[in-house]
């Protein structure tokens, strides 16, 4: 990253900012605590790639973009893997004096002087982006195939006959399937790691971007050591087989900080292992970022201020509830207030919240939690779950008594959470009164910016979806927020986008997530529904009639914007 001097130096020189912006920008990004190469370029005064080739002109040196370039071993491997990592430098190109770095700092002299020495070679300085240079890094990394084609030639590797669990937990081959396992995960930003065992071998599974892809079979032989290995970094009983058994680790270095949630069940074939991948330094989004919309948007901050009441999130398993509540406590997390949360586990730490977890062991649960809280004088509390009456009930009555009480709930939409509650056995009286949002989501994933393009739907596709969805609706939504002028042509006049496949996305089309949404405010004519117990249907449609923009809609705003697609639409809001 530049410093400021360095900074100021190239955006002047080549007439992006007057010194009056660049001083200006400067004091904004210290108020925020920023730096001000984030700043300029989450602003979008300048791309991150504008501003590198910027800086090579400034800097009189070339510039190179490294995406989608393809670099030989033997050329990248000159610069070795953690001084590559360390100082942002790649050897990308070599001749037999020569040899061609790129950097995204040019006045890093000493290390070119190091690598003159060590390859006696004269280095060739080249400017590249930090996205070049972390999509390059990827290639340090041997194909999973490679890697593990070579540990597991050692047939000791699974020898249980002649080690107990703990030494062969700590075999070296085993060691390097698990750190490796655990690298490209990260790598490739999975949330999730499935190692399942089979008859004659054991799957390995990444999820990413919601997905499950395959990743590797290893063989049966190395399933006992790498089933131990885990054990022990998550501090688990090794011998134990029959039982399920939770725990978790850390893996942190100059790059990252993650946590691993472990979850070993025991299967036919043997013990499978899920782990959840949960960056620790991921910086918490805004609502703006998570996707949601101008007049959704504007009631959430409108109900965030209120002082009492419930705010709900709801949504199926992996929909993204838990990002939106901390978003939402993030807001909330000023030295004014108390905030304390009990949840199941603690998968966020957050600075100045008093987090707790619960302990079913113990008899700790949600209800015991929010009971307890209630004498340590809160202002905001966070539930993780709401699961039965009693927890619902303590909420309800916490909500009354001055509290404001954020928390999530397992529904199919918005609307049919006020129902739930009834069923759970809360007095309607008591939801009218207390609920002031509900906030229900799903994830969708993102097009490849990198593959993008545009195509129109076909007359087989649009009779689908008009047999599935309200048509005239949805094309009424689009005129609404000015995304169409008429809706003469009907879908078929509509242009949509899709990802044709690439290297960077894996040839899928995707790359990333973001949410879809439909915010359902607690006004009067809601609550008296409420009270005279009327059904999801009816709640929803008065809902819409009130303005409430349905998750289908907010997906095919975004769908039209070229944000997603109308396959992830449907796929994800299937009832």
């Amino acid at each position: 990253m530049f410093t400021d001097k360095q900074l100021k130096d190239i955006l002047i020189h080549n007439e992006i900012l007057t010194i009056q912006n660049f001083d200006k920008f400067q004091k904004e990004a210290k108020t925020l605590g920023k730096s001000m190469q984030n700043y300029v370029i989450e602003k979008k005064y300048v791309t991150e790639n504008s501003l590198y080739q910027s800086a090579a002109s400034f800097y009189k040196i070339p510039f190179i973009n490294l995406k989608n370039q393809k670099i030989r071993k033997d050329v990248l491997f000159i610069v070795p893997e953690p001084i590559a990592i360390t100082h942002k430098i790649i050897s990308f190109d070599s001749s037999e004096t020569e040899i061609k770095i790129a950097t995204t700092n040019p006045e890093k002299l000493q290390i070119f002087e190091f690598i003159q020495k060590k390859t006696g070679l004269k280095p060739i300085i080249h400017l590249t982006s930090p996205s070049n240079v972390k999509e390059v890094l990827k290639q340090y990394h041997k194909s999973l195939k490679a890697e593990f084609d070579y540990l597991t030639d050692d047939q000791s590797a699974g020898n249980e006959n002649q080690k107990d669990l703990k030494k062969l937990a700590h075999d070296l081959p085993v060691v390097r399937i698990v750190e490796t396992l655990l690298e490209y995960s990260i790598m490739e930003g999975a949330s999730d790691i499935h190692i399942e065992p089979e008859e004659k071998d054991v799957l390995v599974r990444y999820r990413v971007d919601g997905t499950l892809h395959s990743v590797m079979v290893l063989p049966k032989q190395v399933q006992s050591g790498i089933i131990a290995r885990i054990k022990i970094l998550a501090n688990l009983k090794v011998d134990e087989h029959r039982m399920p058994q939770d725990g978790r680790f850390k893996i942190a270095t100059n790059e990252y900080k993650v946590a691993f949630r472990v979850s070993i069940l025991p299967t036919f074939d043997g013990e499978k292992i899920v782990m959840r991948l949960l960056n620790e330094n991921a910086q918490v989004l805004s609502l703006e970022q998570l996707g949601f919309q101008t007049k959704p948007l504007e009631i959430i901050k409108l109900n965030i201020k209120k002082p009492n009441g419930i705010m709900l999130v709801t949504g199926p398993t992996g929909s993204g509830k838990t990002t939106t509540l901390y978003t939402i406590l993030n807001i909330l997390n000023t030295p004014e207030v108390n905030i304390s949360t009990i949840e199941d586990p603690v998968e966020y730490r957050m600075k100045h919240v008093n987090q707790s977890q619960v302990n079913s062991k113990i008899g700790y649960s949600f209800a015991e939690g929010l009971r307890s809280f209630l004498r340590q004088d809160p202002d905001i509390i966070m539930v993780g779950e709401i699961r039965d009456k009693e927890t619902a009930e303590i909420a309800a009555h916490a909500a009354m008594t001055g509290h404001s009480v954020l928390s999530t709930i397992h529904t199919n939409s918005a609307a049919a959470t006020m129902p739930r509650l009834s069923e759970m056995g809360i007095p309607t009286f008591l939801i009218a009164s207390t609920v002031n949002i509900i906030i229900a989501q799903r994830l969708v994933r993102k097009i490849c910016s990198n593959c993008i393009q545009s195509y129109n739907l076909d007359e087989e596709e649009i009779k689908q979806l008009e047999k599935q969805l309200n048509i005239n609706s949805i094309l009424d939504t689009l005129m609404k927020e000015k995304m169409i002028i008429n809706k003469k042509g009907g879908l078929k006049s509509l242009l949509f986008f899709r990802g044709k496949g690439c290297k960077q996305c894996n040839n899928t089309g995707y790359k990333g997530r973001m949410g879809i949404y439909e915010v359902l405010e607690n006004k009067d004519e809601i609550s008296g529904m409420i009270l005279k117990n009327a059904p999801t249907m009816e709640i929803k449609q008065k809902a819409v009639e009130m303005g409430m923009l349905t998750m289908v809609e907010d997906g095919f705003l975004k769908a039209k914007k070229g944000v997603t697609t109308i396959e992830e639409i449907m796929r994800v809001t299937k009832e």
